[in-house]
């Protein structure tokens, strides 16, 4: 294991003769090994020394890289026990997936705790949302989200229970039960903001109360505009990235 992790390494290291710091180069390609799935949670890397030798660095530069590496959520330092891999997922915001299908993607196995699964009478916040008369019934899931077994994110989705009549036929994806019923979001809206972990989000998610996390919002629609989801989650964000790609305008 160790002799694989070894040559593993040796894919990161960094060209000299280009113009890009040798830490920053590190850090990139780390992090796009960590993104891909070739770098895996839990994992351990080589000593330092090791590592310098293999990358042929010094250990300034190398002790760099891990510095940012860390204080972006990829790197967790243990000691006495060394540097391992921790996951950190980048979600574009341009691409409209599941969690089940975006985590098999990255080539992690995704997985979730359903702590709440029923039809209820629309709250006013959903009825809203999902344009619903009064008194009209949604499917409400609560359910953890996790990634090879790590908690990433709280996610409470509504569905109007017309769409969704048989609640035994909602697996580990929502959306792969609604595409059966020819029934897939095809855009969606969503709001973002940053916030602090109460006791609860906290409790769930396995970190600590106060921890910067993510708030998510999002409106889901059908081809013809019909509202066919509304969800508001709960990200880690020493575990997630939200990234958007922006152009200048003509």
């Amino acid at each position: 294991m160790a002799a694989r992790m070894t040559v593993l390494v040796e894919q990161f290291r960094p060209d000299p003769g280009t113009s890009a710091p040798l830490y920053l180069q590190l850090v990139e390609r780390i992090a796009a090994a960590v993104d891909t799935g070739l770098l895996r949670h839990g994992q351990v890397l080589p000593a330092e020394r090791q590592m310098c030798e293999t990358l042929a660095v010094s250990r300034v530069t190398l002790r760099k890289a891990l510095e940012v590496l860390t204080a972006r959520g990829l790197i967790v330092s243990r000691q006495g026990s060394g540097n391992f891999v921790s996951k950190q997922v980048t979600q574009p915001l341009t691409r409209l997936t599941g969690f089940s299908d975006d985590m098999q993607a990255r080539g992690w196995e995704p997985g979730q705790r359903v702590l709440a699964r029923g039809v209820h009478e629309a709250d006013p916040e959903e009825a809203l949302s999902l344009v619903l008369p009064p008194g009209e019934l949604v499917v409400r899931l609560v359910r953890l989200r996790l990634a090879d077994g790590v908690p990433l994110a709280l996610e409470h989705a509504a569905v109007p229970s017309r769409y969704l009549p048989d609640l035994d036929a909602i697996g580990s994806s929502l959306y792969a039960a609604l595409a059966v019923r020819d029934l897939l979001p095809v855009r969606a809206v969503q709001h973002l903001r940053a916030a602090a972990a109460g006791p609860s989000d906290a409790g769930h998610l396995g970190i600590e109360v106060g921890s910067p996390v993510m708030h998510t919002v999002r409106h889901s629609f059908l081809p013809d505009d019909r509202p066919i989801e509304f969800t508001r989650s709960v990200y880690r964000g020493d575990k997630y990235d939200f990234v958007a790609e922006m152009r200048a305008g003509a």
